[in-house]
């Protein structure tokens, strides 16, 4: 059997079904071999869209997210969706060809360090040297990237590897020892999770922040809930585990951090005990970390023992999977009682709501709402990044765990519609939302050829200000409005670019038409395009400058009108 078959047959046995990739010289031997097997190969226009693809397939399902790419240019093209992955801990398994063995080290013709290039954004990354090597490396290479904290993993394979003939090879292996034993969860002990729960009934002025290592399931979310019904605690969340609260919930005091509510943020701040799960600490949730919550005692619980203690210094450090731990926390609350209802009343008066848009324009906040009216159970959210990707964070609220994807981490725009792409393959059953920027779009606009080949329903809405928006705001807050080479004035008639595509195109002008249009559009079978023009110079709030401290809150509120 030779090493393309090799290859197949284990990703096969792994359980994958859908690959996304580009073909290039050094994987011809691997890309002849697909015809043989059931796998299904989504042909991408870029290697990034691929890497996104796979990322969203990833996010949606919870399943490992596969790529495949060629040597050298190809390879290096999905180092930003590594990076991205990384960041956010999303496991992708990508393989990359390489020049032939004998080749390697003579600068030839594609040829890149990839396992060097790589190794700053996977968890690992390893060149298969002889086919034989093949069912042991994808084995483990699963394992690493879907245990403990998630993550991607690169297997770079020489295009003569590929062709190799190896005799009576097993290709049903169990992932290396060393990894199982040292990928295995930390056991989170009962006299942990005691000490846990006494102190959140013992505090005043308790608080609990969840992060996206809770946005897996809805068995995470249901002990979630409970635990918060029954100790009566406000949860607020950072970006990544926008979906996990309902909307609804009495305790719920929505998103912290830069762009936080005034509620959330406020909660942050004055809290005697803060129960952090899921989450890194990092500087768009602390902002100034000197005078972040200063005056909490801090409980971290996270499965990367290396996040805890390295922005935020902790009181009780507690390493072990979110999912675990609120399982049992749920058991050890049922028969307590806590009773905060005055603490959570004193958040509540520092909700502060921002003051409502100009009908005659299309103001985002607004838009947003008529998007949220449409999620239900079945909607998936994607975004791109820049703002559009913080109001949907602060105003759309999806309906459960890996209902909202988004680049949070790494921030990278052109991540959006890819993803969507690849989040509406791995749930054909649910509408995928995708809500992006004129900026971002046009990073992997070619992606549309995916959405009129297999005619993916994707409902994409834009945003389109004619800016590179976040940076122009940013500019217009802390450089005196200099809009240095933010404007998009010149760019794609939209209406054209998407017939081109075959994809139907609609614009929205102002708020009525949103209120008429978008929830016909958003029920209506196959894609839509969907250009929404809004205000030029709409800002995102509340917001927190850069280096402030989150009770140093910006923002238009109706109070202030």
């Amino acid at each position: 059997m030779i090493g393309a078959d090799i290859l197949l047959n284990c990703l096969e046995k792994q359980g994958v079904d859908l690959v996304f990739g580009l073909p290039g010289g050094a994987v011809i031997p691997l890309y002849d071999r697909l015809r043989h097997f059931e796998l299904k190969h989504i042909l991408m226009r870029h290697e990034q869209g691929a890497i996104h693809a796979a990322d969203g397939y990833a996010r949606a399902t919870g399943k490992v997210g596969v790529c495949f790419a060629t040597s050298g240019p190809g390879a290096a093209n999905m180092m930003t969706g590594l990076a991205t992955a990384s960041m956010d801990s999303i496991p992708i398994v990508m393989i990359s060809g390489q020049v032939a063995r004998p080749m390697l080290g003579k600068d030839s013709f594609q040829e890149a360090y990839v396992t060097g290039m790589s190794d700053a954004v996977t968890k690992a990354s390893v060149m298969v040297t002889d086919a034989s090597q093949i069912p042991q490396v994808i084995a483990d290479a699963f394992l690493i990237a879907s245990s403990g904290r998630p993550g991607p993993v690169l297997v770079d394979i020489p295009k003569d590897v590929f062709q190799q003939n190896v005799e009576n090879i097993r290709l049903d292996v169990e992932p290396t020892e060393r990894y199982q034993r040292k990928l295995k969860s930390s056991v989170i002990t009962r006299d942990q999770i005691r000490k846990v729960s006494h102190m959140m009934l013992e505090a005043k002025k308790p608080l609990i922040i969840v992060g996206g290592g809770v946005n897996n399931t809805d068995t995470v979310r249901n002990n979630i809930l409970k635990v918060i019904d029954q100790l009566d605690v406000p949860i607020c969340q950072t970006l990544m585990a926008n979906g996990v609260i309902p909307e609804e919930n009495e305790q719920f005091v929505g998103m912290v951090g830069m762009h936080g509510t005034t509620d959330g943020n406020y909660a942050i701040q004055n809290c005697d005990l803060l129960l952090a799960v899921g989450m890194r600490f990092d500087d768009r949730v602390t902002s100034d970390t000197k005078r972040f919550s200063v005056n909490s005692k801090k409980i971290h619980v996270d499965i990367d023992s290396s996040e805890i203690g390295k922005n935020v210094a902790v009181d009780l450090p507690i390493v072990g999977d979110a999912e675990e731990f609120f399982e049992l926390l749920a058991n050890d609350c049922e028969d307590l009682k806590g009773n905060h209802s005055e603490w959570r009343a004193e958040v509540a008066e520092h909700y502060r709501p921002l003051r409502k848009g100009d009908r005659a324009s299309l103001p985002p906040m607004e838009l947003c709402d008529i998007i949220n009216a449409e999620l239900d159970e079945n909607t998936v959210v994607v975004t791109d990044v820049g703002q559009h990707q913080m109001w949907a964070a602060l105003f759309l609220h999806p309906k459960g765990p890996r209902r909202f994807l988004t680049s949070g981490g790494l921030g990278t725009m052109g991540y959006g519609l890819p993803a969507a792409i690849g989040a509406q393959f791995g749930k054909p059953n649910d509408r995928v939302i995708l809500i992006t920027g004129d900026g971002s779009f046009q990073m992997n606009v070619q992606e549309l050829c995916i959405i009129k080949e297999f005619r993916v329903p994707v409902k994409i809405i834009m945003m389109n200000n004619g800016y590179l928006g976040m940076v122009r705001q940013w500019q217009e807050m802390f450089n005196d409005a200099n809009y240095a080479h933010t404007t998009l004035d010149v760019g794609p008639d939209w209406e054209k670019l998407t017939d081109a595509y075959d994809v139907p195109y609609y614009c929205i002008n102002n708020l009525e038409e949103a209120e008429a249009q978008l929830p016909t559009l958003l029920k209506q079978d196959g894609p839509a395009f969907v250009e929404c023009r809004i205000n030029q110079f709409a800002n995102v709030y509340p917001m927190i400058p850069a280096g402030c401290s989150l009770d140093e809150i910006v923002g238009e509120f109706e109070d202030e009108a």
